[in-house]
């Protein structure tokens, strides 16, 4: 790699690595958690997590999972109520249930049909077909217990670490968390990882996706209503 090349890569890093954690983070973080639960958003209803069964005598804990991990592959580049739709289309129309042997024995068009409404179904109607025979082959009917293996399946990807989407994306910049509005989500993803707790990693996107449904919006904010107006440099008066 030459010396401009490598100058070229290291700027782009630059935009978005972050090293050490933003400041008052934590305090910010805690403010926008203890605001959230006093009020309901789509996502609380319909977020990748909510949208499984819960295991009972019919649904095992394994087929829970699988459900888990469709309604997150559904949920791409899709709203919440879409993805929420196509989870029980899905229930409706595959006999037997949803679950690992009944997406193996469909064909891929019908399940494209019965996940029209999504974005790109064609593409992930072939990506569930194709994880579904891996998990059923290759882990004995249940996902991959690690988030290394979750990433390699077609359609996952590193979207298994923290859940950056339109809001996540909007919001952590608005707050100055992380300076990646021109670079995209994925490079937003990469710079929170670099310093958020791991154990902030599965909540922090029911969380703000919550927070941007109901009064971070894209356009016209509610700033007034915002518990951290007075720490974001973003927020109009």
């Amino acid at each position: 790699m030459t010396k401009q090349r490598v100058s070229t890569f290291n700027k782009k890093v630059a935009t978005y690595e972050q090293i050490q954690p933003p400041h008052s983070w934590e305090e910010v973080y805690q403010s926008i958690k203890d605001y959230r639960k006093t009020i309901v958003a789509p996502v609380d209803t319909m977020g990748c997590e909510r949208l499984a069964e819960e295991p009972n005598d019919i649904i095992t804990p394994q087929t829970s999972r699988f459900q888990s991990l469709i309604a997150l592959m559904l949920s791409s580049q899709t709203k919440d109520q879409v993805t929420a739709a196509a989870m029980q289309s899905l229930r409706q129309q595959l006999r037997g249930g949803l679950n690992i042997e009944t997406i193996m024995q469909i064909d891929e068009e019908f399940l494209d049909q019965c996940i029209s409404k999504v974005g790109f179904h064609r593409r992930k109607a072939k990506y569930i077909k194709q994880a579904a025979k891996i998990c059923k082959e290759e882990y004995s009917g249940d996902i991959p217990n690690s988030v290394e293996g979750l990433m390699k399946l077609p359609g996952v990807g590193p979207k298994m670490g923290i859940g950056v989407d339109v809001h996540v994306h909007r919001i952590t910049n608005r707050l100055g968390w992380c300076r990646t509005e021109k670079a995209g989500p994925e490079a937003t993803r990469q710079a929170l990882e670099s310093w958020l707790p791991y154990s902030f990693w599965q909540e922090i996107n029911p969380m703000f996706v919550g927070f941007g449904q109901i009064t971070c919006l894209p356009r016209n904010p509610r700033c007034l209503e915002c518990p951290v107006r007075n720490k974001c440099p973003s927020a109009s008066t």
